[in-house]
């Protein structure tokens, strides 16, 4: 029996009723993002729903589609669907690239739908910025001024001449992956180097995988393999340029292609992280093996590469960051073997990582490993700046010596830091990720000509800069660079003119006022950075623009994340923050703040006092803190750090080993101002060492429902490694989209929850069904695998589908029907598309010959021009509702005063990807003029 289209997934209901009473008391959590569920809504049950949208399926069957009028770009961020500002999940895509199905899992009105990718609209109406708001006509903003130069330059070339070469080694199978993934490099070393040299790797992320010689941006495919006729996208050569910089200095440079991963990892529930990983394990271990016995390197790899693999950084765009990120961890903490696609031994050690526009879904950094986020300030992909989590997510989890920094770089995109990715460079079809609405204004800060936006070697320069700082600062040890990367204020002239601006956690930083720990809070609003109420968020939902430091996670809103948040509409009100137990201050210089203020803001004035623990005041001093240049879409509620010494407390007799609370008096006579931390600073990058800790991988068990009776099974949550830790779980409740978590202590070997699925046996064919359970660390712990659950498969085999002719001739005026049956009942709704092919004979029926409301509710438009209705995205989704066996589906026509020949149009039913069935017969229609 053909499967394809009927199998689909619902979920069902926990019925661990003791895990949900024991989780009762925690704070309230909501949806997850992935695996899609819906919540309930208030929309009235019988309200249209927008063009291009449609629903199929009723109770647990439920399903959402969204079909776009025009193919949706292969990106690293994932598309969501969003409703009434509530996020519903992820959809699946189809591989037509216009259609995504969501299983909304019950029957719930749906109101004022979105699709959002990484908080950009992607249905949004034309002439809108895909926002909330409608675009406005801000001036173009400003860039920010230059700041002084640092006293050593990275971006500088070194001393060696390089060479170039490459390998293709037999391809390996990564688990969960159909087909193998290629291991694929191109190396740049130093020419005439002595000895063994540190080992820069590259990954780059998600895009398109496949390019037909000589064809159009129509021709790129997310296949793998690449088809006949195709060629694979070299996506793992865009980095030459850095590549180059870096072997000059004196290091070897590999970047890997992963195409082999990108065009499979649509259905995985880490969205690839971990094969990335695994990929990136792989080409160390060859490494490993050629430092280890000289001469043993393919032909292709330079006599110049010797590397030595206890100095290593890797570098990742985009889903290539969470990649690496996801391969210093497991380098560190290793996953289980059943997932993981490299089971050797660990011969090398990464000193730090760069990370380029980078994802983190699982919002998993590695505490103890340095790390440089570049964050591209006009992203028009990963937008939300999702990355810098890599820094705050830092925060508490270990030792807190590895330093954390976020880079922001005014103007970038997500795609020039590849040239495989940008146009004019690339040798397939490219595009500039920020794309403008052709029929709105130009945005203020990224359109191109703005004094903001950077060109394209602009951006790529100053990327190979901040990437080389990283190299020396991590793996040289040259704390000379650290200013750069920091928050200390100074640039590298080889990345003029951009503006490059920096913060950062961990190295010597001491102390920590954290709004995300327990703290009063006076004169101020300790604020939530993921809630969808008003009240409690950082920024109201209608704010335009957004904040990296709030991306959302897989909730609704969060508990334990959060900043403090300062209003004021006369100056002088202090806010006072003042945490459970007084912080130490000891062997500090400054205290360094990290707060933000609106876009465009300028001059807001805060000063800066703390008190210590026997009630001694000291005023530190001033700060001003300036916005980012910003419009509606862009994420710039960024953080600056602005440091005061701490001389004054000193002269005071504070005792700074004990400092209970910070005041920030504003200055300014009005205006906004959010807290995100502040710690005592130091100069000085200690020596990173990782902590010993467990780790924990939630996995995914799936079962067949059986025939009959009713089974428990249980979400499978592994912890390995050493020690203990807190982690934060939530159990996801599918009936109402919300969940319940809570705070628990994980040691290896134990099982820190237990969250029992019952699972009911039939006889029909019905959908999957699922249940899931997500994590994240909060203390002294890491999490690999941070979702999983129980998926309940259905074993019952898809009734067969037909399609026959009711009334398939007709004048003008009537209604073409045709019956779509099924050889059996089902448990479920089915639906069936059904799509216009060209017509082979004669006349095709065209958009002016329907009903107009009948097109627009199953293409999202009206054509025009007139256009044939094959051409006109006809494919259209037809329920037979669950225990039905037939319905009917119809094309009304209009009359007109034409006189014109019969006219037809052709039928045929289709699978997920719009392909017609095969062993189906296309059906035709015919349409006369009345008599």
């Amino acid at each position: 029996m053909r499967r394809g289209p009927l199998n689909r997934t619902r979920r069902i209901g926990v019925t661990a009723l003791a895990v949900l009473a024991a989780l009762a008391g925690s704070p309230g959590l909501a949806q997850a993002q992935q695996p899609p569920q819906a919540k309930p809504l208030t929309a009235e049950a019988d309200s249209p729903l927008p063009p291009g949208w449609r629903v199929t399926g009723e109770g647990v069957a439920r399903e959402l589609v969204w079909r776009s009028d025009r193919a949706v770009p292969v990106g690293d961020a994932r598309v969501e669907f969003h409703a009434d500002g509530r996020l519903l999940g992820v959809p699946k895509a189809a591989k037509d690239g216009h259609t995504f199905r969501l299983a909304l899992g019950r029957a719930t009105p749906l109101k004022d739908l979105q699709v959002l990718a990484a908080g950009r609209r992607l249905d949004a109406p034309a002439g809108t910025t895909g926002t909330k708001k409608p675009r406005n006509s801000a001036a173009a903003a400003q860039p920010p001024a230059r700041l002084p130069a640092n006293s050593v330059d990275p971006g500088r070339p070194g001393s060696y001449r390089t060479v170039t070469g490459e390998y293709d080694l037999d391809p390996v199978k990564l688990p969960g992956f159909a087909q193998p993934v290629e291991m694929q490099a191109v190396v740049v070393a130093p020419e005439g180097a002595t000895g063994k040299r540190p080992l820069a790797l590259f990954l780059h992320g998600r895009h398109t995988t496949c390019f037909k010689p000589g064809g159009s941006e129509d021709d790129v495919t997310i296949d793998w393999p690449c088809a006949a006729g195709t060629q694979p996208i070299p996506s793992h050569k865009g980095y030459l340029k850095d590549q180059k910089l870096l072997a000059s200095q004196g290091y070897v440079t590999v970047s890997i292609s992963a195409n082999g991963i990108n065009g499979q990892d649509g259905d995985a529930e880490d969205g690839g992280a971990q094969a990335r990983s695994s990929l990136v394990r792989q080409h160390l271990a060859k490494w490993a093996g050629w430092a280890a016995h000289p001469g043993s390197a393919p032909a292709g790899v330079p006599d110049a590469a010797e590397a030595d693999l206890s100095r290593v950084l890797l570098v990742g765009h985009s889903r290539g960051g969470e990649g690496v990120n996801r391969a210093a961890m497991d380098s560190l903490y290793p996953p289980p073997a059943a997932q993981d696609g490299y089971r050797g031994p660990v011969r090398w050690k990464i000193r730090g990582t760069v990370l380029i526009g980078p994802t983190i879904f699982g919002q998993n950094p590695v505490a103890d490993v340095p790390s440089t986020t570049i964050l591209p300030g006009c992203d028009g992909d990963v937008s939300d700046l999702q990355g810098e989590v890599y820094v705050d997510g830092t925060r508490g989890v270990s030792r807190g010596t590895a330093l954390h920094s976020a880079v922001y770089v005014v103007g970038a995109n997500h795609n020039f830091f590849n040239t495989e990715w940008t146009p004019g460079k690339s040798e397939a079809p490219s595009s500039d990720d920020f794309w403008d609405d052709p029929e709105g204004q130009p945005d203020p800060v990224c359109s191109t000509g703005t004094r903001t936006r950077l060109t394209a070697d602009r951006q790529h320069q100053a990327g190979a800069t901040y990437i080389a700082a990283a190299a020396r600062l991590f793996v040289a040890g040259d704390d000379r660079v650290r200013p750069l990367l920091d928050g200390s204020g100074r640039r590298a002239p080889s990345a003029d003119p951009a503006r490059v601006l920096t913060h950062a956690v961990g190295a010597r930083r001491t102390g920590g006022f954290l709004p995300d720990a327990p703290v009063k809070v006076t004169g101020g609003r300790l604020c939530s950075a993921v809630d969808p109420d008003p009240a409690r968020a950082c920024l109201n939902p209608d704010t335009n623009g957004s904040s990296p430091h709030f991306a959302g996670w897989q909730t609704e809103k969060e508990t334990g994340r959060g900043a403090v948040a300062l209003k004021w509409s006369t100056p002088g009100t202090a806010a006072k923050v003042r945490p459970a137990a007084p912080v130490s201050l000891s062997g500090a210089k400054s205290l360094a703040l990290r707060v933000f203020v609106p876009p465009n803001a300028t001059g807001t004035k805060l000063d800066v006092a703390v008190t210590d623990s026997s009630g001694r005041r000291a005023k530190l001093g001033r700060v001003q803190a300036d916005g980012l240049p910003g419009s509606e879409r862009t994420a710039s509620y960024w953080a600056r750090e602005l440091r005061v010494p701490l001389t004054a407390a000193t002269r005071a007799g504070l005792d700074l080993r004990h400092v209970k609370s910070l005041e920030l008096t504003p200055r300014s006579r009005s205006g906004r101002a959010w807290l995100m931390d502040a710690w005592g600073w130091a100069p000085g990058t200690p020596a990173a060492r990782a902590a010993t800790l467990p780790r924990v991988d939630i996995g995914r068990l799936s079962v067949k429902e059986g025939d009959s009776g009713t089974r428990t099974y249980h979400i499978p949550v592994q912890v390995s490694g050493h020690g203990s830790g807190k982690v934060r779980f939530s159990v996801l409740d599918p009936g109402t989209g919300r969940a319940k978590d809570k705070l628990i202590t994980v040691r290896p070997g134990s099982n820190p929850i237990d969250v029992p699925v019952k699972v009911k046996g039939d006889t029909r064919f019905g959908y999957d069904e699922q249940n899931d359970l997500i994590a994240k660390a909060v203390r002294g712990a890491v999490i690999g695998s941070y979702r999983g659950g129980v998926t309940a498969v259905n074993d019952d085999p898809a009734p067969a589908v037909t399609m026959t002719p009711v009334t398939d001739r007709v004048t003008e005026g009537g209604t073409l029907t045709w019956r779509i049956s099924l050889s059996e009942p089902a448990d479920v709704d089915v639906w069936q598309p059904v799509r216009a092919l060209p017509v082979t004979e004669g006349a095709e029926l065209s958009t002016k010959d329907v009903d107009p409301q009948w097109l627009t509710d199953h293409t999202g438009d009206l054509p025009d021009p007139e256009r044939a209705l094959s051409k006109a995205n006809v494919w259209v989704w037809t329920s037979i509702p669950a225990g039905a066996t037939t319905a009917d589906f119809v094309v009304p026509t209009v009359k007109d005063q034409l006189a014109e020949p019969a006219e037809s149009v052709r039928l045929a039913l289709t699978d997920d990807n719009a392909e017609p069935l095969p062993d189906h017969p296309v059906r035709t229609g015919t349409v006369v003029d009345a008599p």
